[in-house]
């Protein structure tokens, strides 16, 4: 076995424990631990005695922590903890805000390490929410300069994950061999794959760091480009398409429905006939913003097929959304004698068997699911288009399984996740892209305001207003449960404060992903009857879900959450003939969160904010590969990297002319590589 596949709790010092916690950051090999970037660093070099700190400097020292910690409450929802640290010069107080679950860590007489902006106030010397981190006296040594900041999770400290790579760097990097040809990192002056990750995680100086990042961030463009490569290749191999010629009805059917189609939705429709007519499958993105109409462009694509003799499938990523698609599916189509079913992991085993026969004899024309489509046992008589609904939630090995239960049938991927339109030709490199750009007429634009916590009990007044008034409201947060890792609040505990305080008299409902299936959809079908009138969730409602009386929308901590799910979450109101509000509770004083803030107040635009989440978030995924099964963007950024990004497009279009299989004597390890990857 590789050294690289070993378990991560084989590491010296690991261990089940500590195995355990890595794996939830999906860290369970050595390779994955050497591949867990960190997501920042602080220069630590300016290191100070406690007499030598200035008012104003981010410094970093070391003390012990001297006496007990004190801890208050100012006011209703704010709490704070004092306690003092010393050196033999002086002493400094430390304070962290909404962190009472740092008591039980702090103990007397415990060595320290603090990083943090100095602050002078009447009583001396004072650090708010600093870096802070146990030690000994042997920790000590190497941590000074540059020291990298690792995503973590609760019970798992950057002391442990510091000292956990440290060690598997020294295990492993004589075993990593260089995978890139010399000539391709002779031509772009690329470092060494070992100078690479040896340097993102203990730079000797900001300009190895700088190195070990560019040949980082252009290998994994590198792969996402190889990798989108091979799946073109894979499709575009010579492949006998399902021809349906047969037009007759679909004007009948668009002009039965109870609205126009728009003149963006009518040029898609175009688009996808004319792929579904052709002897090649189509293999499409429809990409639209929230509430722009592309679930009536799927309908008509598979009205298309069963009027051509054929079935077709839609896989959406949750129950609640695939119902949603079923209950629209049926109200459309039954009137023309076309059969709709419903294939999700919560039906019973007689309800499912029923409808898997009526799969496989054909009985069931168009079938909507979950990933239950793609479990053993689902056989279709004669499938001839599939289409998936939120294409970011699938991986392309879930969308190649299902395409496998028919021969070569068309393909018709949906998001509402907007992306830049440059950015979506280098990533859906595979797809054809339509791009529905227009609302439906009579839409109201959904008026959105930023506030800070401290305006919460007016928000609810206002909210309370909106129910008396006979609508009704979601209030979203980002957890399901308080945490001491997350300064958040939790979906339960806010649901239990608004039943019983800011919104008490009134219906509220809980949701979230946690809960059994079957209690999901009773609270959402209460939800959807009227007899919830504030649901409380976590993100599960963040796609598809339709309650056109719902007409404002709460975010709790929304600093928590991306631009595009922010843009996502509020396309939840907005859909009825009411005015529609979304209020932000921005809790997060940064400069970079109120901007995010004000750009969702001033634009509805999702390509807009798309572009803008690009710019303003660090290193990671954006929405970003995962939807081809790709490797995820670890580091790369594909707004601050897009010069890399288009230097590695230009090579990887002179490799695929020169060598599309990577067949050259040059490229077989490369190959391996990126075979490994996908």
């Amino acid at each position: 076995m590789d050294i690289l596949d070993r378990d991560i709790q084989y590491l010296k010092g690991v261990g089940p424990k500590k195995a355990y916690l890595l794996n939830k950051l999906n860290i369970k090999t050595f390779k994955d631990m050497i591949w867990h970037f960190p997501r920042d660093y602080e220069d630590r070099g300016n290191i100070r005695k406690i007499a030598q700190l200035i008012p104003g400097e981010k410094t970093t020292f070391y003390g012990y922590i001297y006496g007990e910690a004190e801890i208050s409450k100012p006011k209703k929802n704010m709490s704070l903890i004092k306690f003092i640290v010393k050196d033999e010069t002086g002493q400094v107080e430390i304070v962290f805000f909404n962190k009472v679950y740092l008591k039980k860590a702090i103990t007397s007489g415990q060595r320290v390490m603090i990083n943090g902006e100095v602050k002078k106030t009447f009583k001396g010397m004072q650090i708010v929410n600093p870096v802070l981190e146990k030690i000994n006296q042997e920790e000590e040594e190497g941590r000074h300069g540059i020291v990298p900041i690792y995503p973590s999770t609760e019970g798992l400290s950057q002391n442990e994950i510091l000292k956990i790579q440290r060690d598997m760097i020294r295990v492993v990097k004589e075993s990593i061999v260089e995978y890139l040809p010399d000539e391709l990192i002779k031509k772009h002056k690329l470092c060494h794959i070992q100078f690479a990750l040896e340097n993102i995680h203990f730079p000797n100086s900001v300009k190895s760091l700088k190195i070990a990042k560019y040949r980082l961030v252009f290998e994994e463009f590198l792969f996402l480009q190889l990798g989108l490569l091979k799946i073109k290749k894979d499709h575009t191999k010579e492949k006998e398409g399902i021809v349906l010629k047969k037009k007759e009805g679909i004007e009948e059917f668009i002009e039965s429905l109870p609205f126009t189609l728009t003149a963006a939705q009518d040029k898609v429709v175009k688009e996808i006939c004319q792929d579904l007519e052709r002897d090649i499958p189509m293999n499409r993105l429809v990409q639209g913003d929230v509430g722009s109409g592309k679930t009536i462009v799927a309908i008509i694509a598979l009205f298309k097929a069963v009027i051509n003799g054929y079935q077709g499938a839609m896989m959406a990523p949750t129950e609640i959304l695939a119902e949603q698609h079923y209950l629209s599916l049926t109200d459309l189509l039954s009137p023309f004698g076309i059969h709709v079913g419903l294939l999700v992991g919560s039906l019973s085993k007689s309800e499912k068997n029923k409808i898997l026969n009526g799969i496989e004899t054909g009985e069931i024309n168009i079938v909507v699911g979950t990933h239950a489509l793609i479990q053993e046992g689902v056989n279709f008589a004669n499938l001839s288009l599939v289409i998936t609904d939120e294409q970011h939630r699938f991986g392309v090995r879930q969308r190649s399984t299902l395409t496998s239960k028919g021969n070569n049938p068309h393909v018709l991927v949906m998001t509402a996740t907007p992306i830049p339109r440059t950015l979506a030709l280098i990533l859906y490199g595979d797809l054809d892209i339509s791009i529905i750009d227009h609302l439906p007429p009579g839409r109201k634009c959904i008026k959105t305001y930023s506030r800070t916590s401290n305006k919460r009990k007016e928000i609810y007044n206002f909210l309370g207003k909106q129910l008396d008034e006979g609508r009704q409201a979601y209030v979203v947060c980002p957890l399901v449960e308080e945490s001491e890792a997350i300064d958040a609040q939790s979906a339960t505990e806010i649901a239990e404060e608004l039943s019983c305080d800011l919104l008490k008299g009134y219906k509220v409902g809980l949701l979230h992903g946690k809960m059994p299936p079957k209690d999901k959809e009773e609270i959402m079908k209460a939800f959807k009857e009227g007899n919830i009138q504030v649901l409380v969730s976590t993100t599960v409602i963040e796609v598809g879900v339709n309650v056109p009386n719902a007409t404002m929308m709460v975010v709790e901590n929304a600093e928590r959450f991306g631009l595009a799910q922010l843009h996502q979450l509020r396309g939840r109101v907005g859909r009825g003939s009411h005015q529609s509000y979304c209020i932000l509770i921005n809790n997060s004083k940064s400069e970079i969160s109120k901007a995010r803030m004000a750009i969702m107040e001033k634009t509805t635009d999702g390509f807009v904010i798309s572009e803008k989440d690009l710019e303003l978030r660090g290193p990671g995924e954006f929405f970003g590969t995962r939807q081809h099964g790709l490797p995820e963007l670890k580091i790369a950024n594909l707004f601050k990297h897009l010069s890399v990004l288009k230097t590695v497009q230009a090579e990887v279009e002179s490799i695929a002319e020169e060598d599309f299989s990577l067949t050259l004597d040059k490229y077989p390890i490369l190959k391996r590589k990126i075979e490994l990857e996908l």
